[in-house]
C-alpha cells in the first residue's frame, strides 16, 4: 500500500513538473523562420511537419522538419506557434486534427 501511495505521489510530481515547463514565456519573439529543403517523401501516407524554433537555454534554436506518418486516415497537421501574450511569447505546441 505505502508503494502505492508513493508512486501516485511522484507520477502527480511529474505531471505538475510538466504543466508548468509549458507555460515558458519568452520576452522577444523567435526570428524568422529557416527555409527549409524538403527531401524526398518517404511514403504517399507521410505529411510535411515543419521546423519551429524550440527556447532552449537561454535562446531559441532550431528544430528542423521531419515527414510524418498521420495517426489515422485524413488526420491533418496544425503546426504550433509562439503566441504574443501580455508577458511575452509563449510556445503553443502543434498537434494532429
Amino acid at each position: 500500500m505505502k508503494r502505492i501511495l508513493l508512486t501516485a505521489i511522484f507520477g502527480f510530481a511529474l505531471a505538475v513538473c510538466d504543466g508548468q515547463a509549458a507555460g515558458v514565456y519568452v520576452r522577444f519573439g523567435p526570428p524568422p523562420p529557416v527555409r527549409e529543403v524538403m527531401v524526398a517523401r518517404p511514403g504517399p501516407r507521410y505529411v510535411w511537419v515543419p521546423g519551429y524554433y524550440r527556447w532552449r537555454h537561454a535562446r531559441y534554436v532550431w528544430a528542423p522538419g521531419y515527414w510524418a506518418a498521420p495517426p489515422r486516415p485524413r488526420a491533418v497537421w496544425v503546426p504550433g506557434y509562439w503566441a504574443h501574450q501580455p508577458h511575452g511569447y509563449v510556445w503553443i505546441g502543434g498537434n494532429w486534427r
